[in-house]
């Protein structure tokens, strides 16, 4: 078995500068998300979600992008679960994608509201049926007894509301509005290129970071 301090990689695949980075880094996030999709990396809008408890502790877990606009970045969860009840005390979080393909990423850090209700019910109801009655039957983060627990769980809530179950009310979306965003391209000698974009005053700033 080979040493885990042995593994590497050289990355080659680009390269990035801040003499020719678009103004709005929002465009270079749907730039780089676009040939994410057409270099087939899987799920590319999956993303690291970071966040942290009253006494600073941090927690992070993948979570799905479903949203990039002027107004910030959006994702649906449990409102109950650990993320939920973090974000309600501090409404702060931090965003990484990665795109191993590409040797890049990206890296966002912002404050964070719930979306209006009328959205959260607008992607509640595009959800496949399964879904919908998996966001009534977990009770996301809580300590259950048992898979069956589950389960029996499932079947309660589809016999209670069929295949159209509306959106509970402890279940919805979240936009973090970014202050800080940068691009990470994976360059050789481990000189990668950081481009920072930092917004000051309702303006992006944009900084060069040593790898």
């Amino acid at each position: 078995m080979n040493s885990i301090a042995e593994l590497r990689k050289n990355y080659t695949l680009g390269q990035l500068s801040e003499t020719q980075v678009p103004a709005n880094p929002l465009e270079l996030f749907h730039l780089w998300f676009d040939q994410a999709i057409k270099a087939n990396c899987p799920e590319p809008n999956s993303m690291a979600l970071a966040t942290a408890d009253q006494s600073g502790n941090p927690s992070a877990r993948i979570v799905l992008l479903k949203g990039a606009s002027d107004k910030g970045f959006t994702f649906f969860t449990n409102y109950q679960s650990q993320k939920g009840q973090e974000l309600a005390n501090r409404p702060e979080a931090a965003l990484l994608f990665h795109w191993h393909e590409l040797e890049r990423q990206v890296r966002i850090k912002g404050t964070v509201t719930k979306v209006d209700p009328a959205q959260s019910d607008e992607y509640f109801h595009s959800r496949p049926s399964a879904s919908r009655i998996g966001a009534w039957a977990s009770p996301q983060s809580a300590e259950i007894p048992s898979r069956e627990f589950l389960e029996e769980a499932e079947k309660r809530f589809l016999s209670e509301h069929g295949d159209n179950p509306p959106r509970p009310d402890h279940w919805g979306g979240y936009c973090l509005s970014p202050t800080e965003i940068e691009f990470w391209q994976g360059r050789p000698s481990r000189l990668h290129d950081r481009i920072q974009y930092k917004l000051q005053d309702q303006t992006w700033r944009i900084a060069r970071l040593a790898p």
